[in-house]
């Protein structure tokens, strides 16, 4: 009896050492060990004692809760691709052009409102918000600025880097030389967007002397420059 108990808990250990190679070769070539091999039908063909067949349906359990975790783990999908890049974010007007082919010219900038604390005009005032060009005062892609007329006549549209394209429709008393006045909806965002600065703009082209409405809501409504437009047009 000893000898057959002996002789039962070998081959008991077999099988499982089988199992377990069936279960790699299932994970590897994708062919279930249960096809292969029915170790139920082996464990019912033979006699065993009761201490002999306790330890065998309990490695049994154990066996098959292991391969019940493995599944788990093998069928969970992973939660982020390698191949799968972050979106780069969207180029600024200033990365998408070559600024340097533009003639340029250092410039002290200031920023200015169509109110009473820039133009001494009132909102009820017949030509408040009116350029000196005809135009209204805009906060756009392609925004009103002031100038000295005699370094940047009417319709000079240029580059500022951090404002957008500045197009010349307005001048002011105290706008002599080599200076700018950057035309914003409030006092706020005068003060928050902006301030004075000492920059380099970009000579885009020079002036006739005339700018219309038309010519402004043209280039602000460009098809192709609507995805810088928003980085110019945000307000505080």
């Amino acid at each position: 009896m000893k000898k057959f108990t002996t002789w039962t808990r070998r081959f008991t250990m077999t099988v499982l050492f089988v199992m377990a190679l069936l279960t790699t070769f299932q994970s590897i070539s994708g062919v279930e060990a249960k096809s292969l091999i029915s170790v139920t039908a082996i464990a019912d063909g033979w006699q065993q004692d009761e201490y002999a067949d306790s330890l065998f349906t309990h490695k049994l359990k154990q066996i098959d809760l292991a391969f019940k975790s493995l599944n788990r783990v093998a069928d969970t999908e992973p939660l982020i691709s390698s191949s799968v890049e972050a979106a780069a974010p969207p180029q600024t007007l200033e990365e998408s052009v070559n600024w340097s082919k533009y003639p340029k010219k250092t410039v002290t900038a200031t920023g200015y409102t169509a109110g009473y604390e820039s133009t001494g005009k009132y909102s009820n005032h017949p030509e408040y918000g009116i350029t000196y060009s005809g135009v209204k005062v805009k906060r756009d892609l392609y925004s009103t600025v002031a100038a000295d007329l005699n370094v940047f006549p009417i319709g000079t549209v240029l580059f500022i880097p951090g404002y957008g394209y500045g197009v010349v429709a307005d001048k002011g008393g105290a706008i002599k030389g080599n200076r700018l006045d950057l035309y914003y909806n409030t006092v706020k965002d005068v003060y928050k967007q902006w301030g004075k600065k000492t920059l380099d703009v970009y000579i885009v082209e020079m002036g006739e002397g005339k700018l219309s409405e038309q010519q402004l809501k043209e280039w602000n409504e460009n098809q192709s420059m609507q995805v810088f437009r928003q980085q110019y047009t945000k307000s505080e």
